[in-house]
């Protein structure tokens, strides 16, 4: 991306922030969730830093910004990167034989699987042991000697490179080498290779009990339509801490994501960083693709933008951080309940940077002296919200409680001070048609009508909404 093109979009996603907090706001309140952390880079910069919601339900606290996440399986990035630095220094090498730096395996079919093989998720090691319900506290994380008497027993479920499968247990032997390789703990090369290097004060690789005060609490899912959530308590990870075990904030990990950019060579060379973000599997389940995957980096594309980055699933936490290396973009959302919607809130964010920086349709600009934000704000009908926004300079309709912005996404027109027009484009809604709009005396929308349906700001639309459920009981 060139300097021009990374300016424009910087500042076009730091004009739209207040618009994306919003956005995530309306997503969290209509989806039920606890709390969500988002932070959003372009260039290195941060250009949000938002939460919303709570804490914790119990105690009513309000999540900020400080609050500490459990990331989960955002540590196998974190291992990817430690391994390939190791790699750069000539400490280890990707073709080792895992049982060369984990001589316990000596001999056994796992401890021949390589270090590639266990970073691309093609070793066939069993996905978390046979008996796994540490991930819903029924016991203790594996400790070094459970993890390998698990690896042992269970041995390979699949040859090496037969077919991608997930494996925590052979992302927590990579932490066991990390470990062999450089005579500290996990937990400590992490902190000098990589957190530290970046400045990072709230991420670390394994829960601290002496910082639990500063973690948000996660919570239970709502479980056919239940309203109420149960907290969940936080656990250590032991040897499974390169696989599961860290903690970070939204804007932190924005921070860190930002250093897997392309010519951000902090942690890792561009050639170390396009190793780990290059295709190594097409993940087919079924005849479907359900994902892609590199070397402990998951690859997505939304639009144009070619991602990588990493989901995480603890017990009361479900989170994602997405880096476009090239376009020097970095969306990080964190969510407190085993049921949040990290996934959808971070691709929509991505969505809603790209329609500010593209226009969907070519419209005339506005008149002289008319302000497009003048008409921005959110407003309510019986038919649920409209938020008519500001994105680079240009004005947009779009339903924010929609699972996925795009698809509802309009361009406007502004025809005069009162009166918008959606563009047309062929549709079912209210293409190419007028939208008026009422305002008070201080220029304030209190109304506009949408394919002759009227929607008030939501703080005025709730006292009328019984009005609205039947005949003739007043508008």
């Amino acid at each position: 991306m060139t300097a021009d093109r990374l300016a424009t979009q910087t500042a076009t996603v730091r004009a739209a922030a207040d618009y994306l907090h919003s956005w995530v706001a309306a997503q969290a309140a209509h989806r039920r969730v606890p709390g969500a952390q988002v932070a959003i880079r372009s260039g290195g910069e941060l250009v949000l830093s938002a939460a919303v919601g709570l804490a914790d339900v119990d105690t009513g606290a309000a999540l900020t910004t400080d609050h500490l996440f459990r990331i989960a399986s955002h540590s196998k990035t974190f291992t990817a990167t430690a391994v390939l630095q190791l790699v750069e220094a000539g400490r280890l090498r990707l073709d080792d034989p895992i049982a060369q730096h984990v001589p316990e395996l000596a001999g056994a079919a796992a401890g021949r699987v390589t270090v590639r093989e266990l970073l691309g998720h093609q070793s066939g090691v069993i996905r978390d042991g046979e008996d796994a319900d540490f991930w819903q506290l029924g016991m203790p994380f594996p400790d070094r000697g459970a993890l390998l008497d698990l690896v042992l027993r269970a041995g390979p479920v699949h040859a090496p490179n037969e077919q991608f499968k997930y494996s925590n247990v052979g992302y927590a032997l990579l932490g066991l080498a990390i470990e062999a390789v450089t005579g500290v703990s996990y937990a400590e090369h992490c902190r000098t290779a990589i957190v530290d290097p970046l400045g990072l004060t709230r991420t670390g690789a394994e829960y601290d009990p002496a910082r639990a005060g500063e973690h948000a609490t996660g919570h239970t899912g709502l479980l056919l339509g239940e309203d109420t959530r149960e907290t969940i308590e936080h656990v250590a990870t032991a040897a499974m801490a390169a696989a599961t075990g860290f903690f970070s904030t939204a804007e932190e990990l924005s921070a860190y994501g930002a250093a897997h950019a392309l010519g951000d060579e902090r942690l890792l060379t561009d050639g170390s960083k396009r190793l780990m973000q290059r295709l190594e599997s097409v993940v087919t389940a079924y005849g479907t693709e359900v994902g892609r995957y590199g070397l402990g980096m998951e690859l997505l594309t939304v639009g144009d933008r070619q991602l990588v980055g990493h989901s995480g699933g603890f017990p009361g936490f479900i989170t994602l951080t997405l880096v476009d290396p090239v376009g020097q973009l970095v969306v990080s959302v964190l969510t407190n309940a085993i049921d949040g919607p990290a996934h959808d809130l971070a691709v929509g964010l991505v969505k809603l940077v790209d329609v500010a920086l593209a226009p969907r349709a070519e419209l005339p600009p506005p008149p002289a002296g008319v302000r497009p934000d003048s008409f921005a704000g959110r407003f309510a009908s019986l038919w649920g919200l409209l938020d008519v926004a500001e994105l680079g300079g240009r004005l947009v309709l779009l339903r924010p409680t929609a699972p996925d912005p795009l698809p509802t996404v309009e361009e406007l027109q502004i025809v005069d001070a009162d009166t918008l027009r959606v563009a047309a484009q062929p549709g079912f809604g209210a293409s190419g048609e007028a939208v008026p709009v009422e305002r008070d005396p201080t220029g304030r929308v209190v109304s506009l009508r949408l394919a002759g349906v009227t929607s008030v700001p939501v703080e005025e639309f709730l006292p009328r909404r019984s009005a609205m459920t039947r005949m003739g009981r007043g508008g």
